[in-house]
């Protein structure tokens, strides 16, 4: 869940980031995209690092 909530959060930066400099829709969609995969990704390595300390491993 927390991976999808940080996509999202950093769709939306990458969005609202191509739009104040005034790109294209198609400029908004890959600042999204360019935005959301690292902040998913990394959130994905925080939670599988916790979870696995957290379970004793």
């Amino acid at each position: 869940m927390l991976v999808i909530i940080a996509f999202a959060a950093g769709c939306a930066l990458g969005w609202y980031r191509a739009a104040r400099r005034g790109g294209t829709t198609a400029d908004r969609v890959q600042y999204a995209l360019a935005h959301g995969i690292p902040a998913g990704l990394v959130t994905l390595a925080i939670v599988t690092i916790y979870a696995r300390n957290a379970a004793g491993l």
